[in-house]
């Protein structure tokens, strides 16, 4: 088990992580989730033993890793930039650890044609890094880090390289080798859909603090703040009397503030809150649009494919409790 406690690093005497405490259970996967700057690299660079603390501290089973080496912790990192072997083929960068271990070479090989396969990369073993384009190199580097049966797999924004069709089926492959090797794994990203995808348990960064960490679910259902709803992806924040007004709209109870998103207003034929449509777009699943409540001001709402509403129309809406997050 990964334990870090009341971790701060800083660049010359500038913070870039401040009192940060996070544990990844033995076999879990814990996704550290934040915006570009947020410190969460340089959490994960602490614990691979590239930063040094400068108060705090880094257990793996309880022992202490202070004076641990990189190279002797266990832990395999992939970074952003892959950082392959230019001189090696496809097949023995991924291979690499396992001749290391002197893997007998008929297993090697089939591991590596198992991996290869995974990241879509059957027929490249051959190949050269520099004939890669990013995304291929970012593939060979994930295939290559799980080759080397870590036991803890640090990935540094793992799949941000890759095309969405791609990054999305890699994230539910990747989760479904982790949890069946049982891989302890902390993964950091800017992508929430990412995170949700591929681990079980979220830390979210905001200027160099953990803001909130727990099980995927939990997190999403009950986000700690506004700044923190909003960057998971809901659409907007309504607070105070606008909270109030939504809230009641729904026969909920009333809070300071409510998390909605894109889809938690929509269009019906029965009773409901009365506005005015704004802007309106179809796309293939349902109508999106943009309108105006009185006493709320401009949020989200949908409707049906095909019952498309004109900029000006009077709309009615229905709240559904089950695409908001009450705040506060």
């Amino acid at each position: 088990m990964l334990e870090v406690r009341d971790l701060a690093v800083a660049y010359d005497g500038v913070p870039a992580v401040e009192g940060a405490s996070v544990t990844v259970p033995d076999g879990g996967v814990l996704a550290v989730l934040g915006p570009s700057g947020c410190g969460k690299s340089t959490l994960l660079r602490a614990v691979a033993g590239l930063e040094a603390p400068s108060a705090g501290s880094i257990r793996w089973d309880g022992r202490d890793l202070a004076r641990v080496p990189t190279h002797r912790r266990g832990f395999a990192l992939m970074f952003q930039d892959g950082q392959l072997f230019e001189h090696l083929t496809v097949a023995r960068n991924v291979a690499y650890a396992l001749r290391l271990r002197r893997v007998p070479a008929a297993r090697r090989e089939a591991r590596v044609a198992e991996l290869l396969a995974l990241v879509g990369l059957e027929g490249f073993a051959g190949r050269m890094p520099g004939t890669l384009s990013g995304g291929e190199r970012q593939r060979v580097s994930l295939a290559r880090s799980l080759a080397a049966e870590p036991r803890l797999l640090l990935l540094d924004e793992p799949l941000s390289a890759l095309d969405a069709g791609l990054r999305e089926r890699l994230a539910g492959d990747l989760a479904a080798i982790l949890r069946a090797a049982g891989t302890t794994t902390l993964l950091v990203t800017h992508d929430h859909e990412e995170a949700f995808a591929v681990a079980d348990s979220l830390v979210v960064m905001r200027a160099g603090r953990v803001v909130q960490q727990g099980p995927i679910a939990d997190v999403w259902a009950h986000p700690a703040d506004a700044d923190t709803a909003l960057f998971l992806g809901y659409a907007r924040v309504l607070e105070g009397e606008a909270a109030y007004r939504v809230l009641a709209a729904g026969d909920l109870p009333p809070a300071p503030a409510v998390a909605l998103r894109r889809s938690a207003l929509r269009v019906t034929d029965g009773p409901g809150l009365e506005a005015v449509v704004r802007t309106a777009r179809a796309t293939p699943e349902l109508g999106r649009l943009v309108v105006e409540l009185a006493g709320v001001g401009e949020t989200d709402a949908v409707c049906p494919p095909g019952r498309l509403p004109a900029p000006g129309e009077r709309v009615r809406l229905t709240l559904d409790a089950s695409r908001l997050a009450l705040l506060g």
